[in-house]
């Protein structure tokens, strides 16, 4: 079992930042890879970023790429999305996930991921 904590959300201005993270515990491993999805209402739950266990590879979706950073800190067991230039369009719930199998890696698909945090709300005005 993999607990996940996610936090850090808010409410900010169009333009602004704010950094996510996801505190692991239980059976942590620094094999998983980890992923940021969002759901905003009346929409089905969206890829945002992943990150390799080792933290050496990334991706991210295409409304994403260059406006947000996906990190993580082993020792600590947790991750990080840094989000700039923040949208009205980015307001969601965020969650983050782990993903138990490698091999699957970068997975964008939900289906694909076992655990998930229980969730922190983004909203952007403009």
């Amino acid at each position: 079992q993999v607990q996940l904590v996610d936090a850090g959300g808010g409410l900010v201005q169009a333009g602004g930042s704010l950094r996510l993270s996801c505190v692991a515990s239980g059976r942590t491993s620094s094999n998983y890879a980890m992923a940021w999805f969002r759901q905003a209402p009346g929409k089905e739950r969206e890829f945002v970023a992943t990150i390799s266990g080792s933290g050496v590879t990334t991706a991210y979706a295409d409304s994403v790429k260059g406006r947000f950073t996906i990190s993580r800190d082993n020792a600590k067991n947790t991750g990080y999305l840094q989000m700039n230039s923040l949208k009205p369009e980015d307001t969601a719930m965020y969650y983050c996930a782990v993903l138990l199998w490698p091999n699957a890696f970068p997975a964008r698909n939900p289906d694909l991921y076992v655990y998930w945090g229980q969730g922190t709300q983004v909203t952007v005005s403009s």
